[in-house]
């Protein structure tokens, strides 16, 4: 999942070194953090007046976000007479770049710390501060001068025919931006939309916000044997989450009715959240705003509608492949949603400690990549929790390339969800020097104990996967411009590089590296990885049926509005587009946050297994640690952050253009039982 991502996606998207193993594997180390501030840690944040989160000296408290805020606003004010005012040209973009770099430092990096620092105070601070600068950005999406002076240098064909291919992509990116926020409107519609930008910021935060609180239930509602299972609260459990990975069968079923079951508030957020997305959209001119969210994908637009009632706004080609992928895949409908078979973690764990997982990637990324992971000691006040890893990403020959902040161990008030946030995006400053990008990886294992390790389930060391292919896109993508640095791509492309690390983590070549017993040394026996994978497949059909139904809601809920209620929809889509019954009264929408980051483009996710899909096999399947192959992973896909077109890196990587049977075979494959029979011999 990318956090931060979409914090500026309008105009402005907004050392002592040791081993690895050794940071992550000292017990002492990673000593938990307490529910609370003690005294010796009240003494430890005394002392971080001179350092500021980040390295951002005035972010040393709370109060350093307003002065933050208003540095980055007064440098906006110069930039934007920059940009006007400044020949056309190529340095019409990089004043409008630079206008970006600005007011993403601070939006960017208050997103994360308004979802993950433990001090309400600086919460609320970020909070503000984000509104701040959102409000600024909807202001500058409909500056008409501004605009004009980019518009000026995309009509110019004479100077437009000078600029290198990624500058006039980020020229057409920016006004792009300009055009869906309706600076085409007459001045009172302007403000119209401005308006709504500013209640959709605040609908956004109350609905991402909500979609991680817990339910409560009176203790006497669930049976006394499994109440241990969850978290108290005076007479009331709390549920958080789904359970899904305890062996408890009715531990799982009362986590997903009880998660799950409506909360009359947020259900009202939701719909006012998608209709005002809906007349946003009809304000700047678009049918609905899955065609606003469309443009500028790989998907492009929403394309002819299909007749087929309440889902016409569902795209041709788009249905059709849900409808294949419905028929060739199929879940057996007798298996209960909440009561899928399960597989044993606690056989895995003992050899997946943090520590071994960490070393794994290391040594992935210095033989595909010629990266090495370096820990780092943060200086006081740059780090919001005393468990906060620092790792330096070095190259073997380039040098540094960028940090990226570990924030691995759950924590009261943590989010739940694991994320990759920028805090800072890549690009080449003025002097020649290149500005190192740097993000967060958030994740949500449990703390180690005196004695024990953290220690990883099959699907904890698949996301840490996951999330560090985010990161490595970040910090591999070389882009001139921040505005597509690294993961500041199409949506529908972001998260083919994170998918792609979990073909990775399932391969047993790979995983032989780093999997040993923490107690005993002993490696991971390749039948148990064989089993792992296989396991995968078990309910794999199910699983791409649900991302099926998922991305097909995601496009109703943003098509023309259905005058009826969001659970309604959802009950019906998901009788039409996956093989598993609704469970009464739940709302599992309500706990679909990617509809703030990720509205009408949650097909992303599909189509992006798809890609990494079709790179695995062809690229890395014959050999995972191929360093030729990785060196043309960076070079045609990595690199380029959302400077190039998606499908022409994809093309450059696979050296075909895909058609969308290509994609919906890719995702079939991956469910035949001979896919990886490579598991069980390397050699093949």
């Amino acid at each position: 999942c990318l956090g931060a991502m979409f914090a500026c996606n309008l105009l402005f998207s907004v050392a002592r070194h040791t081993r690895i193993r050794q940071i992550y594997k000292n017990v002492a180390t990673w000593s938990p953090v307490g529910t609370a501030f003690n005294a010796r840690q009240q003494r430890r944040f005394d002392l971080f007046e001179k350092n500021g989160l980040f390295g951002v000296p005035e972010l040393s408290s709370p109060e350093g976000f307003e002065v933050a805020q208003e540095k980055a606003l007064k440098e906006t004010e110069q930039l934007v007479e920059r940009a006007c005012s400044s020949p056309t040209g190529a340095e019409t973009v990089a004043a409008f770049d630079q206008l970006s770099d600005s007011l993403c430092k601070v939006a960017d990096l208050a997103d994360f710390v308004k979802v993950a620092h433990p001090d309400p105070a600086f919460r609320d601070a970020a909070e503000k501060a984000c509104l701040k600068i959102g409000t600024t950005v909807e202001k500058l999406n409909t500056n008409v001068e501004l605009c004009k002076s980019l518009k000026d240098l995309l009509d110019n064909k004479d100077i437009l025919a000078t600029l290198d291919p990624e500058t006039r992509k980020v020229a057409e990116l920016f006004m792009f931006d300009f055009e869906i926020s309706g600076i085409h409107l007459d001045e009172k519609k302007r403000k119209k939309a401005v308006n709504l930008h500013v209640k959709l910021l605040d609908l956004n935060h109350e609905f991402l916000m909500g979609s991680h609180l817990p339910n409560k239930i009176e203790k006497r509602a669930l049976p006394e044997h499994i109440r241990n299972q969850f978290s108290f609260e005076g007479n009331y459990i709390q549920i958080g989450g789904l359970h899904a990975e305890s062996p408890d069968d009715l531990v799982r079923e009362a986590a997903y009715k009880i998660f799950l079951y409506p909360n009359t508030k947020l259900l009202h957020c939701l719909e006012e959240l998608l209709a005002l997305r809906d007349e946003l959209a009809q304000l700047v001119g678009y049918e609905s705003f899955a065609h606003r969210a469309l443009k500028g994908t790989i998907a492009k637009t929403p394309g002819e509608k299909t007749n087929h009632g309440k889902y016409g706004n569902l795209r041709t080609k788009d249905f059709e492949m849900m409808r294949d992928m419905k028929m060739r895949l199929n879940p057996r409908s007798s298996v209960s949603i909440v009561n899928v078979p399960y597989l044993h973690p606690s056989l895995y764990s003992p050899y997946f400690s943090l520590g071994a997982c960490m070393e794994g990637l290391n040594a992935l990324f210095s033989q595909l990549l010629g990266v090495s992971l370096q820990a780092e000691q943060p200086q006081p006040g740059e780090v919001w929790s005393e468990d906060v890893r620092k790792l330096a990403v070095v190259h073997e020959t380039e040098g540094h390339l960028g940090y990226i902040y570990c924030d691995f161990f759950h924590r009261p008030d943590k989010p739940h969800q694991d994320c990759h946030f920028t805090i800072r995006g890549g690009r080449l400053l003025e002097n020649g020097e290149y500005q190192l990008p740097v993000v967060v990886l958030m994740l949500n294992l449990p703390q180690p104990s005196k004695n024990t390790p953290t220690l990883l389930s099959p699907g904890m060391m698949e996301n840490l996967f996951h999330e560090m292919g985010h990161a490595m896109h970040s910090m591999l993508g070389r882009t001139r411009y921040q505005h597509v640095t690294g993961t500041r791509c199409s949506t529908d492309f972001a998260e083919v590089p994170s998918i792609l690390m979990e073909f990775f983590a399932s391969d047993y070549r790979v995983v032989s590296q780093f999997a040993r017993h923490y107690q005993t040394g002993q490696p991971l026996p390749e039948n148990m990885v064989a089993r792992l994978s296989e396991s995968k497949k078990v309910c794999g059909a199910a699983d791409i049926q649900l991302q099926v139904f998922y991305a097909a809601l995601d496009q109703i809920y943003h098509g023309k509005p259905q005058n009826r209620s969001t659970t309604a929809i959802l009950k019906e889509t998901q009788e039409r587009f996956y093989g598993l019954p609704y469970v009464p009264h739940t709302a599992w929408q309500l706990r679909f946050s990617h509809l703030v980051g990720y509205g009408a483009k949650y097909y992303s996710y599909l189509l992006s297994r798809a890609v990494a899909s079709m790179v695995w096999r062809q690229c890395f399947l014959r050999n995972p640690l191929d360093r030729e192959m990785g060196e043309r992973y960076r070079r045609e896909m990595l690199a380029h952050g959302g400077g190039k077109e998606p499908i022409l890196m994809v093309q450059g990587m696979l050296q075909k253009r895909p058609t969308i049977e290509d994609f919906v075979d890719a995702l079939v494959s991956e469910l035949n039982p001979d896919f990886e029979t490579f598991v069980m011999d390397s050699e093949s």
